[in-house]
């Protein structure tokens, strides 16, 4: 299967992947010295880059493609989490209508995905069912965005139904333009018209010809399946989206892979993560490795400059709480009363009243949350107090060990609680969640049985109270 990768997880990931079978293509400049690839101009089966917030990357490709690098990323990274959507990109529904309002038709296009089509489309439904199509919008989200107005996708070319054809704008040499405009109009089926995408512009007429064949097969397909199948499924396949975040465990195996391919300084993932001052101090600092500059002299002089950035004792704090799902809860500002190697502790003040699940108690405004962990440490240990001290019970909970950003502290929850009660009674919290991210494919065996060894010992050697 074939890769193209781009960000700053690029060359470690480009290892990991050359490493379990993968073939890389379109290889940037950097990663061809690395790794002396030849150019490479085929279409990838996977496409991998940055999320938005750095903490990971999303991937787009083909069904076995997807699935394949979400083995290898489980089998390799001991903390890595994977978020693979339940629909296919591009993929070609028959869905049932389920609700509509003034701009938006509502349409079930699995047991539990209803995606949204607008109504400007004017589509026609058929007594409550209707074709439609997963658009590039919002990919990802929990509702998707819906087409009435159908395309097979290759790639070279996308076959539109009812379309005309047409070249992309790409595409600039006016006679390669021409070209296939021509080819186009020859090779058109009824009711379809191509686009033809840029990498057509490399493509011989032959293999050209030979890609419409197969999407024009899939459009047979596609209207042998239409009458008989039962609403909601899949009629045409398209490609998957997967979102992957590599929590700190993660971040510091890409980076022994990335130190096996180029210097690289300790936290170099982590820092790129920070953005900004951080990521652009790392890059000189790189640079002076890359010369042969004294290692423990760079990294000195890297962690003064990047020193005012971080937070320190005494200073407020935000702290996210990640979930396995990838929403973030942003728990409140919280003063850092303690960061060094052997503790990191973190109080918060409760605004409002409320109440402790698991804790049988409740929650007051004015009440204390303090939290302790350590760096590596798999958990996070939080004791609540009243206003005048009494001890309320504590929660501790399993995450992937804290980070320590220029703006946040940031943990990914791994579904599992302990909680000790006021009155000493010891309680696991949500070990089916943890069942269920495993069966999902969200985290794999080794988060699996790490959750599980942390709740043991915890059990065994119970905590003091308070």
């Amino acid at each position: 299967m074939k890769a193209k990768v781009r960000g700053i997880y690029a060359t470690a990931l480009t290892k990991l992947l050359l490493e379990n079978g993968f073939e890389v293509v379109q290889p940037s400049q950097a990663i061809k010295a690395r790794f002396g690839l030849p150019d490479n101009n085929e279409p990838p089966d996977l496409k991998v880059k940055d999320k938005h917030d750095l903490q990971g990357v999303v991937a787009l490709g083909t069904g076995k493609a997807i699935e394949a690098f979400r083995t290898v990323l489980h089998e390799n990274l001991d903390d890595v989490i994977t978020r693979k959507w339940s629909v296919s990109v591009d993929g070609i529904y028959k869905g049932c209508i389920v609700g509509e309002d003034e701009r938006k038709i509502y349409v079930k296009i699995g047991n539990e995905t209803v995606g949204v089509l607008p109504k400007q489309e004017n589509p026609v439904p058929n007594q409550g069912e209707m074709f439609v199509q997963v658009e590039r919008k919002r990919i990802g989200r929990k509702t998707p965005v819906l087409t009435a107005q159908l395309k097979i996708v290759g790639n070279c070319a996308i076959l539109v139904q009812n379309g005309r054809i047409g070249v992309s704008l790409k595409i600039r040499d006016i006679g390669k333009r021409a070209e296939l405009y021509a080819l186009g109009k020859r090779l058109a089926p009824e009711g379809w018209g191509i686009i033809w995408r840029e990498p057509a512009a490399h493509k011989p007429k032959d293999v050209l010809e030979s890609e419409v064949a197969a999407l024009v097969e899939k459009a047979k397909l596609l209207a042998e399946r239409a009458s008989s199948a039962v609403a909601p499924c899949l009629l045409i396949e398209g490609l998957y989206f997967m979102s992957v975040e590599f929590p700190s465990v993660s971040k510091k195996k890409l980076d022994v892979l990335r130190a096996s391919v180029t210097p690289t300084l300790d936290g170099h993932h982590f820092y790129k993560s920070c953005g900004g001052v951080v990521s652009a101090a790392l890059e000189m600092a790189e640079k002076l490795l890359e010369k042969g500059q004294n290692r423990d002299t760079v990294r000195r002089l890297f962690e003064e400059q990047i020193a005012a950035e971080f937070p320190a004792e005494g200073m407020t704090v935000n702290v996210e709480h990640v979930k396995l799902s990838g929403a973030v809860f942003h728990l409140g500002q919280a003063v850092l009363e303690a960061l060094n190697n052997s503790e990191i502790c973190y109080s918060r003040t409760m605004k409002a009243d409320g109440f402790y699940d698991g804790l049988g108690t409740a929650k007051e405004a004015g009440d204390k949350a303090v939290s302790k962990t350590r760096l590596g440490e798999w958990r996070v240990t939080t004791n609540y107090y009243s206003k005048d001290g009494a001890w309320k019970g504590a929660y501790i909970n399993i995450n992937t060990p804290l980070e320590v950003y220029p703006n946040a502290l940031r943990y990914v929850d791994l579904e599992v609680d302990v909680c000790i009660r006021p009155d000493g009674e010891t309680k696991v919290l949500d070990m089916e969640k943890l069942d269920e991210a495993l069966e999902r494919g969200l985290i794999g065996k080794r988060v699996y049985e790490r959750v599980k060894a942390e709740v043991e010992e915890i059990l065994k050697n119970k905590p003091c109270q308070g």
